[in-house]
């Protein structure tokens, strides 16, 4: 196979929604965890490629995920994650490595560290006024084991320093670290979590820190999400101030103050918020002393930043080097994203600049079950552009514009967050078509960027529209013709989409995918406020005034948040997150009845006629597959069956003239179609003993003049079958290859024609996460050579 070049044209991933996921470092690089796996992205390369490479090796959900800061004249760059497995990994991305196109460098675990007795949370690395010191690097952990770990990594190996219980007993879900004083001998390390204190230990010593608690700041009503600190001036004698924000919808900040005079707003009670009615509990302007290597200093509060409707998930620094200016970006679950600053005269805190969307749920909040908003927010190595991360596990990305004056929002990356159940590429191959557990239907597709203002030339896939956002989990999806699809889902019925006119218009656009039938196409479609089904409605004028309904009285009133403006989608990029969710779902136009159960799977005919389901059952009743004709929408009579339990794939041939299923009960079923009824299927022939364990997935070979298909079981092997010609005694269909693999095979397909060497080229995918590609002679039936794929 030395014929074939294969690389990763396009990775799609969403983020997990936790605060501490994601890190951008210095050299431009976003690290996201992703599920078990750490994605990587570089939103301001020159063509937006999306993420470019995908870090395995945790077994279980990455929540903490940390950039060392890089030593002077260093080449590596040390990525610090942590996971829901227990384990710390310490990963090195070598830089300048010869062949690497991303800029990732060649990326090694350096070491795995299993220290903690419970899911990883976050992880701080310590904040230093100066260049950190070669000598050790520390940082810490915290975990649900309700402890913090301190660390060292000192020429490539790491050490575990001191172990802090928490007590009275809380999870950590923020911790920051930090030197102190002067001289930057001294470290202070503060932890909060599932109480509303903030905790602040010190340790007096760099070279062997021993932490000791020595304040407890209380103000705050509610967990607390996020912790961060920054230095208030350039130059020795500045303040520490740092940040905590917490569910209770406020930030509050904390002045870190050197000397036993207190700073002078705190002397003599300057705070303007101090006089005024507060929420909550009035501040408290207590001062914490506290004493490291014979030094005083003290914590006195410094501002509650008010603004937020709902509880905020992050708070993080960025400091200026050169004006001097601190800035502070929250995200929150109001949907909005705030950057805070101090005005110069007054010294009040004040927002400078909002971003985000309109909530659609009105009053909607955490409280009340929403999971809308923001999980995290991050500064990029200038100060020039933020990210977001979103409930949907889509990252949004803003640059500031100085010409403007303002933050105008650029292409992001998109992705599943949870698993990918079902894909099918539309019947001429312009687009791909993906469903999840994650409830959406997603449509992929490669952008031509170069029609686009600042184009590169370079062709991108991006997600072009979100055609589905459903209520249940989606199971199976598969596309019917060139515009429209049929998916299944966690429910008793199929349902049946159809493109509306401004998705296919954007489409030809940005993507050169043509379609005749555009002005016989809907506008666009909404969700009624208490449904499941996309409705078609027509695109409004810009400027008309939608009335707000009440749902409880009109069913089918529409959100005036869901309306379709006619240029929502008249754009020259992929769509952002709120035009994705907003305003590409395709309308439905049928339900196909009849099943007893969830759906499990479904298969179209390549004309384009049938559609074949089935779905989830433990009985031979209800472990029929159904057969609907596409014309009316009915189902043909009567079912067919063959097996006793779900059945989990169902493959048309090439020429629909048989169909095949295969099943948990470990048989597969061929069924051949009447000659003179197209609609019409028998059962042609079966084996009920066809793996010795469940057949997971099941593939046509492109062969026209014999019956050739492969099955692929949790038994560890794919099998290869072919009919015996006519004269053979036996002329039944028998196996006439068996594949051997090391884990259960869930995945296979062939490539649809036949290759010059006469060979038919089966794709294979296991439960350890490894495709292989398996050329087999079409004569013989016998594996001439295989291909691994590995990830760039």
């Amino acid at each position: 196979m030395d014929d074939y070049h294969i690389g990763v044209e396009y990775l799609s991933a969403g983020a997990n929604r936790h605060t501490a996921v994601a890190d951008w470092n210095q050299d431009g690089l976003v690290a996201f965890g992703s599920d078990s796996h750490i994605a990587l992205w570089r939103p301001h390369s020159s063509t937006p490629r999306g993420v470019t490479d995908l870090l395995s090796g945790h077994t279980d959900v990455v929540k903490a995920v940390s950039f060392l800061p890089k030593l002077e004249g260093e080449s590596k760059t040390y990525l610090l994650t942590g996971a829901d497995d227990k384990c710390l990994k310490v990963w090195a991305f070598e830089s300048n490595v010869p062949g690497d196109t991303n800029g990732n460098g060649g990326t090694t675990c350096i070491q795995t560290i299993q220290g903690h007795e419970g899911p990883i949370n976050c992880i701080a690395t310590l904040h230093d006024r100066a260049s950190p010191s070669p000598a050790s690097r520390i940082f810490a952990t915290g975990a649900a084991d309700a402890s913090i770990r301190v660390w060292s990594l000192e020429g490539g190996e790491v050490r575990m320093l001191q172990t802090i219980k928490t007590a009275p007993k809380f999870f950590p879900l923020s911790i920051a670290l930090s030197t102190l004083g002067e001289d930057g001998e001294t470290l202070v390390l503060a932890v909060a979590g599932t109480r509303d204190i903030v905790q602040v230990f010190v340790a007096d010593s760099r070279a062997s820190p021993n932490f000791q608690l020595q304040a407890t700041l209380s103000g705050h009503e509610g967990w607390i999400r996020s912790l961060d600190f920054a230095w208030e001036k350039i130059g020795t004698e500045s303040d520490l101030i740092l940040a905590s924000a917490s569910q209770d919808k406020y930030v509050r900040l904390w002045r870190f103050h050197q000397g036993k005079e207190l700073p002078a707003a705190g002397a003599n009670g300057a705070d303007p918020s101090m006089g005024t009615f507060m929420p909550g509990r009035s501040p408290s302007n207590k001062a914490h002393r506290l004493k490291a290597a014979g030094k005083d200093f003290s914590i006195t509060f410094e501002a509650l930043l008010l603004g937020h409707d709902d509880w905020i998930y992050s708070a993080k620094w960025y400091s200026d080097l050169s004006t001097g200016k601190l800035q502070l970006l929250s995200t929150s679950a109001d949907n909005t994203l705030a950057i805070w600053e101090a005005d110069p005269s007054s010294g009040i805190w004040v927002t400078t600049v909002r971003l985000g969307e309109i909530s659609r749920e009105k009053g909607a909040t955490t409280a009340t079950g929403s999971t809308g908003g923001f999980w995290t927010g991050l500064w990029s190595p200038d100060g020039r552009s933020v990210v977001c991360l979103g409930r949907t596990g889509s990252w949004r990305l803003w640059d500031y514009n100085g010409e403007q004056d303002q933050w105008i929002p650029h292409i992001g990356i998109s992705g599943h967050t949870r698993a990918v159940t079902g894909i099918a590429w539309s019947k001429n191959g312009d687009y791909l078509l993906s469903t999840s557990a994650d409830q959406t239907t997603r449509l992929h597709a490669s952008w031509n960027n170069s029609k686009s203002s600042n184009g590169t030339g370079q062709k991108t896939w991006h997600e072009m529209a979100r055609p589905q956002i459903h209520g249940y989990d989606l199971n199976c999806i598969d596309s019917l013709g060139n515009s429209k699809f049929v998916s299944g889902a966690d429910e008793k019925l199929m349902r049946v989409f159809d493109e509306p006119k401004a998705v296919a218009k954007l489409l030809a656009r940005l993507c050169d995918i043509g379609n005749e039938n555009v002005e016989t196409m809907p506008d666009a479609a909404n969700m009624p406020v208490l449904g499941l089904s996309n409705k078609a409605i027509e695109a409004v004028d810009d400027d008309l005034e939608v009335p707000v309904a009440n749902p409880e009285t009109d069913r089918d009133a529409l959100d005036p948040g869901s309306t379709v403006r006619k240029s929502a989608l008249e754009i020259d990029h992929p769509p952002f997150e709120d035009s994705l969710s907003r305003h590409t779902l395709w309308p439905e136009i049928e339900k196909l009845y009849g099943h007893g159960y969830e759906i499990s799977c479904l298969a179209v005919s390549h004309d384009g006629t049938l559609i074949a389901s089935a779905c989830k059952a433990s009985s031979i009743n209800h472990a029929v597959i159904r057969l609907f004709e596409t014309e009316k929408w009915t189902e043909v009579k009567p079912p067919l069956t063959a097996h006793s339990l779900t059945t989990t794939r169902l493959r048309f041939s090439p020429d629909d003239k048989y169909l095949l299923s295969v099943g948990r009960d470990r048989q597969w079923a061929v069924f051949e179609r009447d000659s003179e009824n197209k609609q019409s299927y028998k059962l042609f022939q079966s084996n009920p003993k066809g793996h010795s364990r469940m057949i997971l997935d099941a593939a046509w070979a492109p062969s026209t003049n014999s019956i050739v298909f492969a099955t692929a079981g949790r038994d560890k092997q794919v099998k290869i079958w072919r009919q015996a010609p006519a004269d053979v005694a036996e002329s039944g269909i028998t196996c006439a290859t068996t594949i051997p693999d090391m884990h259960p095979v869930t995945a296979i397909d062939f490539l649809h024609r036949i290759t010059d060497k006469n060979t038919f080229l089966l794709a294979v995918g296991t439960e350890g996460g490894r495709i292989t590609i398996y050329s087999i002679d079409a004569t013989s039936l016998n594996v001439s050579s295989s291909l691994d794929l590995k990830p760039e």
